[in-house]
């Protein structure tokens, strides 16, 4: 399986320790701040980095994830995944994870997209996987941080992602004053991915009106 999470400094990893490391890179980059854009697990990240340095976030684009912290039945289920992803390595998580990241339209119509998902996932390295699992099980809820975000905001959802409904993102997107919605039609979890031109214009338009 490899080094332990120790000895990769993986052990305890959190959310914020992955805002900590944009905003660090920003620092060295010399970028005072910056447009952030998160999909999915990035969304939190986000939310993280506008929770520990908000006058560096100049803008918001949420795609494809939610505010709300896990349930106690998605915590188990993270457990769940984390223990798999021990037992069987990466190829455990992309097999459980890939059908549910990709819209059914996508399924249907771009086969090769689930077998690209897939070899995304198999680069990284089970400790890895396992720590992001964790980091995503025990994040903050951010539920309470959205009324308070006051800069331009645009929430992009699919409209068959299984991940994280329409209704939970159009919850987010009117707790956000200001904030706009785009619904990818014939999209799932990865709109980037499977709708890259609908999706690519959706952010084009939203950063040239900043």
């Amino acid at each position: 399986m490899g080094p332990a999470f120790e000895d990769l400094g993986l052990s305890g990893l959190t959310i914020d320790d992955y805002a900590d490391d944009v905003l660090e890179l920003m620092t060295h980059l010399e970028i005072e701040d910056a447009a952030v854009a998160g999909l999915s697990m990035g969304g939190y990240v986000a939310f993280a980095m506008m929770r520990r340095a908000a006058q560096r976030v100049s803008a918001l684009v949420l795609s494809n994830t939610r505010a709300i912290a896990d349930s106690p039945q998605a915590r188990d289920a993270r457990a769940a995944s984390i223990a798999m992803v021990q037992r069987e390595g990466a190829a455990g998580i992309a097999r459980e994870m890939s059908p549910k990241l990709l819209g059914d339209s996508t399924r249907r119509g771009q086969p090769d997209l689930e077998e690209a998902v897939k070899r995304l996932i198999l680069v990284n390295s089970p400790d890895a996987i396992s720590a992001a699992l964790g980091a995503l099980r025990d994040r903050s809820d951010s539920t309470g941080l959205l009324p308070s975000i006051t800069v331009p905001t645009l929430v992009i959802a699919g409209d068959e992602d299984a991940i994280v409904n329409i209704t939970e993102s159009r919850n987010m997107q009117e707790a956000i004053p200001g904030s706009r919605l785009v619904t990818l039609p014939r999209t799932g979890h990865l709109g980037n991915l499977e709708a890259p031109g609908p999706w690519s214009t959706a952010v084009d338009t939203f950063l040239a009106g900043l």
